[in-house]
């Protein structure tokens, strides 16, 4: 009974306070762009207005493609924030962003194919790091289980810091930001086509911005499980923890412009595989 009733609080606050780092970033965003910015509440008021919106449709199949991505994020989320397995929720949160991308080549459009091309690059830059932080974990507290990781009496970073500057530098492509916003701009500036989403409106647009909100929470879990231990005073310093990383990846966005694909996806490599094999293989070294 009280796994039910957390699991209904998870799939119902988590794209509250998704919703909410929107606003935050919007307005954060808007200042650092000499602007006042809308008001905190303003992604809320944007989802229901497209959800009042007429829908037009292309074909009959590629709307199916966003609500089946979208229950594989909120069972990703659900499997973090219960401290489940860690790569179970990597399998079920990759499957949400291939459906994600089935529905870009669905939709038939030139426009969301080629954002469907990019949100594959994307991940090809971003999934092997996750899967390394995984790993990372699982060599310091012997465990997949979230629950047992954050468990632990000395936090994940101690042991894994290159590993966790690796991740942040993946969290960028994450989340979408500039510059490695390559499939999904957020951005009126950058371009009015919006890639893989173009050929949505109304309720499906509605749901892929839910969609990220989840992805936004998601992520900031990952950063959250390297800061958090046994002691209940480690989870104000992971909370601040992510709140810092949240910050630096908008002001990133708004002081960097978009890089090519070729770029970000050596980049992301080179990142990857130098401080995340540096790191695991001093760890090896120790026998952790």
């Amino acid at each position: 009974m009280m796994l039910a009733i957390q699991i209904i609080l998870i799939v119902v606050l988590t794209p509250l306070v998704g919703g909410l780092l929107a606003g935050f970033d919007r307005i954060i965003s808007a200042r650092v762009q000499g602007r006042k910015g809308p008001p905190l509440l303003q992604p809320f008021y944007d989802v229901l207005k497209l959800l009042q919106k007429e829908n037009i449709q292309v074909n009959k199949t590629y709307k199916f493609y966003v609500y089946v991505s979208l229950l594989f994020i909120i069972l990703t989320a659900v499997i973090m924030l219960i401290g489940g397995d860690i790569l179970l929720a990597i399998f079920v949160l990759t499957l949400g962003a291939i459906f994600f991308v089935f529905g870009g080549y669905a939709s038939q459009s030139p426009y969301s194919i080629i954002g469907a091309e990019r949100e594959l690059l994307q991940m090809m830059a971003y999934e092997p790091m996750v899967l390394i932080t995984a790993a990372g974990l699982y060599m310091v507290s012997k465990t997949f289980f979230i629950g047992e990781i954050i468990a632990r009496d000395v936090p994940a970073i101690v042991y894994l810091p290159a590993v966790f500057i690796g991740f942040v530098y993946i969290l960028t492509f994450k989340l979408r930001k500039s510059p490695f916003d390559l499939s999904l701009g957020h951005h009126a500036h950058q371009e009015l086509v919006q890639g893989i989403s173009t050929e949505y409106s109304g309720t499906e647009l509605a749901v892929i911005e839910i969609t990220h909100w989840y992805e936004t929470i998601i992520s900031l879990v990952f950063v959250y499980i390297f800061f958090v231990t046994s002691n209940p005073i480690s989870h104000v310093f992971a909370i601040i923890a992510c709140i810092v990383v949240y910050l630096f990846e908008i002001i990133l966005d708004n002081s960097t412009v978009r890089v090519k694909w070729q770029l970000a996806l050596k980049s992301a490599w080179i990142v990857t595989g130098v401080l995340s094999i540096m790191n695991l293989m001093i760890l090896s070294f120790f026998k952790f």
